[in-house]
């Protein structure tokens, strides 16, 4: 799969069956478009490309109107969306920076700009409620009607549902508020986890007996917040039981660094740089400001006898590795 940051050059361009999307969390919904896409492409002999945004429009139009905590929360960061668009068939994925100047087109300037010139669109599917152009000005009428004239034909995706409830990136993020992790993988299709490479970090945890693995979250609002039972893989040969912060760490970090730590249970392997994958099985509490150290150490112990607990496991000895915060 080939990834661009914006419109492909002339030389990178070809025909192509379309969809667009902020494909947040990429749930059944998205992979039910994406499959449509797929099986279009290959009928008519033509790439599968995905066009997505970066920031999020909402979070984009939030910081513009100076109120960035209504952004909205981010299910997933781009290289697991990536992952997940490139697992559906997406032959390309156009990530379009989210702008002033893109927010400013008009529905034809779109069309005309973005899906004729720009991606050579000849087949194209949208959800129901798709709207685009400045002030969402566009509908799928004045998408099919271009699409006649332009030569590309139109399908759109009814809502795709669980039981009762519509698959939508919003009821993710309201399971994973909720810490109902059972739910989430329902929407999903499969457990919720984040990947990241393992960084450096301040080296506190492993000072106080609870070393961890750090990924960084490049993004301010994630969807989770708060302590949890998680395995992670990409260590061992199965995934290794464990419990994780992410947060901004208020106890001892002031920045409003986003920071997603990981206490592996009995492991002491070298592991900066690997790529690894947070596995999130079970909400412990919320993120919590304390007075100092040592209570902030009771709490974590507290912490991971819950989560050995939650995999039937003892209490341990603490770990001792060397390459760990």
């Amino acid at each position: 799969m080939k990834v661009f940051r914006g419109i492909p050059n002339a030389e990178a361009r070809s025909p192509c069956a379309l969809a667009i999307g902020n494909f947040d969390g990429v749930h059944r919904g998205h992979q039910a478009l994406l499959a449509n896409v797929r099986a279009a492409a290959t009928r008519l002999g033509l790439d599968a490309a995905v066009m997505t945004f970066e920031p999020h429009p909402r979070e984009f139009f939030a910081q513009l109107a100076g109120t960035p905590s209504r952004a909205p929360t981010r299910i997933a960061n781009l290289r697991d969306k990536l992952q997940s668009l490139a697992k559906a068939g997406a032959d390309r994925v156009i990530v379009e920076h989210f702008s002033t100047h893109f927010a400013a087109l008009s529905p034809q300037e779109f069309i005309e700009k973005i899906l004729v010139q720009g991606l050579h669109v000849k087949w194209l599917m949208v959800g129901e409620d798709f709207r685009y152009g400045a002030r969402r000005a566009g509908d799928i009428a004045m998408l099919v009607e271009a699409g006649a004239r332009y030569g590309f034909q139109v399908e759109t995706l009814p809502a795709v549902m669980n039981g009762a409830v519509r698959i939508s990136s919003s009821e993710v993020r309201s399971a994973l508020l909720e810490g109902n992790f059972s739910h989430a993988a329902e929407l999903l299709g499969h457990p919720y986890t984040i990947s990241g490479h393992v960084v450096h970090g301040q080296k506190l945890g492993r000072s106080i007996g609870f070393p961890t693995l750090n990924l960084r979250v490049a993004h301010k609002h994630p969807a989770l917040a708060g302590i949890f039972v998680v395995q992670v893989h990409g260590l061992a040969e199965r995934p290794l039981p464990g419990v994780a912060s992410i947060g901004v760490r208020p106890t001892v970090d002031d920045s409003g660094r986003v920071l997603l730590e990981t206490h592996v249970f009995d492991y002491a392997e070298h592991s900066y740089g690997k790529l690894i994958r947070v596995e999130f099985l079970k909400k412990l509490r919320d993120e919590e400001k304390f007075i100092d150290l040592p209570t902030l150490t009771a709490a974590i112990a507290q912490d991971a006898e819950q989560a050995r607990a939650y995999f039937g496991q003892s209490t341990g000895a603490a770990i001792t590795a060397t390459d760990r915060i």
